[in-house]
């Protein structure tokens, strides 16, 4: 006998049926070929870039504030 998780077949049919489907289109594509990790690490290295640009800019404006404040005092 197959058990099934009830909580989820009486909250979402679809979603019961979705846990036991295989992927389909651009998903099948991506895992066939081994090309899901490519992209996952492709976004990664983006929003790290994202991230140290923020990071050099903060630095950036806080030395600028820095610089007037020392000006005026």
């Amino acid at each position: 006998m197959i058990q099934v998780d009830t909580t989820v077949t009486v909250l979402d049919d679809g979603a019961a049926q979705a846990t036991t489907a295989q992927p389909q289109g651009v998903e099948r594509v991506m895992l066939a070929q081994d090309k899901l990790p490519v992209v996952l690490a492709v976004v990664l290295v983006v929003w790290l870039g994202v991230l140290l640009l923020l990071f050099r800019t903060d630095r950036r404006l806080a030395r600028i504030e820095r610089d007037l404040s020392d000006r005026e005092a």
